[in-house]
């Protein structure tokens, strides 16, 4: 048997890259003549919050725009860059109107930042100053312009030199990249989703025209054809990884563990052939299908680790809304909410035996066991035992609406508990901070599904971004 006391680091993950966004500064001719090189001046201004900003973000910078035509050519520049978000800066007052269809047009989310070169107004500032500092009047006509034409967008007032403009801008870009990156994600869910199960159920075309995840039904045989074509190379290396990493049960078998590897790894092969960033694998769809031994429960709990986004069941959407999480907040755990603990005001949190053990607590081993499960019929699928982190958590969940789409969202704590010696699949207790009577009436009335997403910390913040960004209605529990 291998131990462990700690949870090694995660597999080599889905390349999450930095948030790309670009920054538009706007100003105007009028005060050249007054000003010798104010156009200069202001764009090293502009040079300075990118930089300011460069522990966030990979910021591009565009020349300063004054006229109409030059923000043309700047805004047909940036979206060539394949960006993902757009950080429009008053470098001086600027006219809206020479820049309002651009921003209303454009498909980058986009953050107005009301900020100004020089933080406090001293008795020594002439006109010179008050021309460099005022941004703000700009920003309003810019905003009311947005705002008429029914545009999205996020505000950060501040002073750019301060870490809260730089922790507020980060959120936004954050968030920027996992609308834009999601507008191109796909989901792949093998075989068919869960019969009968409504909760789960998202209309695919609503969705794509909507909040942009394609969902595509996936052959089985596909999975089965891949697993033939791994290499017997490829299962010893992920096995042995699994020795390094887990303590595994005794119990297992050499044949367990190796139709298990195969599966992990026809899953990826197919996965990532195909271009998708989350999946789905229904119990009774795998079983039904009749060529697999197994279910792929271990295989998902990896998958997740790697970065993919996962949704039991069929569940597309929860795994498109994991794909999202994961851009916008880092590591995430497919959960759903399994039993309510009165005395300890919380939730038993769980799932059949899918859970992303690159969250789990790390003073406990994660453990790789036979596991009996008559669920799917099957024979006994190999399955990662272990407890969540315990601290600060978000719990969210996407509701689809009719022709809309709505985010519920809890904080609140994982608990330290005691382990449950007969719960065998990925656990932990949710203790929400409104309490468990008042989060799950609230939930329930919102109509917030069974299947969530879980993160370490309170990030209620960054989720209410993402939905003021992608047009989400935001709920918090």
């Amino acid at each position: 048997m291998q131990t462990q006391s700690r949870v090694q680091p995660a597999p080599a993950a889905i390349a999450q890259a930095r948030p790309r966004i670009g920054l538009l500064g706007i100003m105007q001719s009028l005060y050249d003549e007054m000003l010798p090189g104010i156009g200069e001046r202001q764009a090293a201004y502009a040079r300075e919050v990118a930089e300011a900003l460069s522990g966030v973000a990979d910021v591009e910078v565009a020349p300063p725009v004054k006229e109409r035509a030059d923000a043309e050519r700047a805004m047909a520049d940036l979206h060539a860059r394949g960006l993902d978000g757009l950080l429009v800066v008053m470098l001086t007052y600027g006219p809206a109107m020479r820049v309002a269809r651009l921003l209303a047009d454009t498909p980058l989310p986009v953050c107005l930042a009301n900020i100004q070169p020089v933080p406090a107004v001293t008795p020594e500032w002439d006109m010179g100053d008050l021309t460099y500092n005022q941004g703000i009047h700009g920003a309003q006509d810019t905003a009311n312009a947005m705002v008429r034409s029914g545009r999205p967008f996020h505000v950060v007032t501040d002073d750019w030199r301060a870490d809260s403009f730089r922790e507020a801008v980060g959120r936004w870009a954050r968030a920027a990249a996992a609308i834009t990156r999601w507008r191109s994600l796909k989901v792949g869910v093998f075989g068919y989703a869960m019969n009968q199960m409504g909760d789960i159920r998202v209309d695919v075309h609503e969705l794509v025209r909507t909040l942009g995840p394609q969902v595509d039904a996936l052959a089985p045989g596909a999975l089965h054809r891949a697993m033939g074509e791994v290499p017997d190379a490829d299962v010893r290396e992920l096995i042995a990884d699994e020795d390094a990493r887990f303590e595994i049960d005794p119990a297992l078998s050499a044949e367990e563990r190796e139709d298990h590897a195969r599966m992990q790894l026809a899953l990826d092969r197919v996965l990532s052939a195909g271009g998708y960033g989350a999946y789905s694998t229904h119990f009774d769809a795998i079983a039904e299908d009749g060529r697999f031994a197994r279910l792929p429960l271990a295989a998902a709990s990896s998958l997740m680790a790697k970065g993919y986004g996962f949704g039991a069941e069929g569940d597309a959407l929860t795994a498109a809304l994991m794909s999202a999480a994961t851009t916008l907040l880092g590591t995430t755990q497919f959960t759903e909410m399994y039993a309510m603990d009165f005395p300890r005001d919380a939730i038993l949190m769980s799932h059949m035996g899918e859970g992303n053990w690159a969250l789990a607590r790390d003073d406990r081993p994660v453990r790789l066991i036979k596991r009996p499960l008559g669920i799917g019929g099957l024979d006994d699928p190999p399955t990662f035992l272990f407890q969540y982190a315990t601290g600060p958590a978000t719990l969210a969940t996407l509701v689809a609406l009719e022709g809309r789409f709505r985010l519920v969202v809890a904080e609140g704590e994982i608990l330290d508990t005691e382990e449950l010696p007969a719960l065998e699949m990925p656990y932990g207790s949710f203790k929400p901070d409104s309490g468990v009577r008042a989060c799950m009436n609230r939930w329930l009335r919102l109509g917030g599904p069974h299947h969530q997403v879980l993160n370490p910390g309170r990030r209620a913040e960054e989720w209410a971004v993402f939905c003021e960004l992608s047009g989400i209605e935001h709920c918090a529990v």
